[in-house]
């Protein structure tokens, strides 16, 4: 498609012509209308025409019988009318006709007598039915009926000229006139109103990514194009809100990655022991390991699967007993269904699973029962016999790099990393206490369903 035909001003030019053509067309119509009707009523005024010339000519003779005098307005409607037809009857039904008289009008007789006057077949717009006009006469023959209809209605081909000259005349110069205007007129409104909007334009060429916080202008900007500019603002603003959550997460990742690197070096230097150096490795292994699982969660997401959440628990607590063990926790697994099916990535789920319960172990004072709790609504409770997590720290608990105390020695991404994931899976993760004191972690998943 050409850019003129996307172009507002060209569109606007061709629907607003169209609407003059149909406006014209209708106003074209309602003149033919308008001739038809005056052409009617100028047919009445020549009837009238003819009872009054036929009021002067209409006499009789010596014998009785109705004669027309040759008077000049009776002369004048024989060269004016050419289909002038008239009958004239007294009331011994003696009767007198000129012209064509249509045989519908010409048998009436005296069925009319009792009338003074009238209107016969008045049948607008239908020459095939021709209308007459019957009125009562004083005459120097004495009364007399007379009927007339030269016509009735004006002949088509009159109203065909007429309309033709008033196309002519009128209707196309108008159309030009108002073609050309709108041809002249339409580009300049519409840049004119388009001149906010072209402001905008350049200043979003200007745009980089190095150059954050700019937001297009809305002045100016015509009303039907405002929420397009609004909602172009609305999306920067989110793009600048990413870039600083990414700016401080990459700093903190440097961070937390130069102080595990300094402690590394520091030990290598002093000649520490094996363990104490297999400590610190660990701790940067699992520090890359959280990193690599956020950026794969920022890639396209693998086709889900039907994953047991049941399997996924049980697989859980058994990999993890030893370390629980170890650190002075029991573990168990409380299955409220056989099987407990969503559809998602079971490596992720695991990895979910996983950082909850090795955030259990760290912070549950290594006392107690570490418990995962399968539940027919589709929801997953991981929870210990800690002291619980203060209820101010709960909303920041899920943001990157964060510690409930800044001298542990964890990352601060696994809960972060679990709230990531759920969300992936269209769940959600919900923080409570135990009634008997300590932390549940409660996954839901609003599309589980058990077997």
């Amino acid at each position: 498609m050409t850019a003129r035909a996307n172009s507002l001003k060209w569109l606007l030019v061709r629907r607003i012509v169209a609407l003059q053509a149909v406006l014209l067309g209708l106003m074209l119509v309602v003149i033919i209308g308008l001739l038809w009707m005056s052409g009617s009523l100028m047919s009445l005024e020549s009837e009238d025409a003819v009872f009054e010339a036929l009021t002067e000519a209409v006499a009789r003779d010596a014998r009785g019988e109705l004669v027309l005098r040759a008077t000049p307005a009776l002369a004048a409607l024989r060269r004016t009318e050419p289909g002038l037809w008239f009958v004239v009857r007294d009331e011994r039904g003696r009767s007198l006709y000129e012209g064509a008289v249509p045989p519908e009008y010409a048998r009436i007789g005296g069925a009319l007598d009792a009338v003074g006057q009238g209107r016969l077949g008045w049948n607008l717009g239908d020459p095939a039915r021709p209308t007459a006009h019957f009125k009562r006469l004083r005459t120097a023959a004495g009364t007399v009926h007379a009927m007339t209809g030269p016509g009735g209605q004006v002949p088509w081909w009159r109203v065909a000229l007429a309309a033709a000259l008033v196309l002519l005349i009128l209707i196309l110069p108008a159309a030009a006139v108002m073609a050309l205007a709108t041809l002249a007129a339409t580009p300049i409104v519409v840049r004119r109103a388009m001149r906010g909007l072209d402001r905008a334009a350049d200043d979003a060429q200007r745009i980089d990514v190095d150059q954050r916080g700019v937001r297009l202008p809305t002045a100016d900007v015509p009303a039907e194009a405002l929420p397009l500019v609004e909602a172009v603002n609305a999306a920067l603003c989110r793009l600048d809100e990413g870039y600083a959550r990414q700016q401080r997460f990459l700093a903190d990742a440097a961070h937390e990655l130069r102080t595990p690197i300094a402690i590394l070096q520091t030990r290598i230097e002093s000649g520490a022991g094996t363990q104490r150096l297999l400590e610190d490795v660990a701790r940067l292994a699992n520090l890359a390991e959280h990193l690599l699982d956020l950026q794969r969660l920022d890639q396209p997401a693998a086709a889900f699967a039907a994953v047991d959440l049941v399997a996924i628990a049980r697989r859980i607590a058994a990999d993890l007993a030893p370390l629980a063990i170890a650190a002075g926790y029991s573990i168990a697994l409380d299955a409220g269904v056989e099987r407990l099916f969503v559809r998602g990535d079971a490596l992720a789920l695991e990895r979910a699973l996983t950082n909850l319960v090795q955030n259990a172990i760290q912070h549950g004072g290594r006392r107690g029962t570490i418990s995962l709790r399968v539940h027919a609504d589709g929801t997953l409770d991981v929870a210990d016999e800690g002291e619980g997590v203060p209820f101010e720290q709960r909303e920041r608990i899920f943001e990157p790099f964060h510690r409930v105390q800044p001298a542990e020695r964890g990352a601060g991404l696994g809960l972060h990393l679990v709230r990531e994931i759920m969300r992936r899976h269209g769940g959600r993760i919900s923080l409570h206490d135990e009634p008997l004191g300590g932390a549940c972690f409660k996954l839901s998943f609003p599309d589980a369903r058990a077997a």
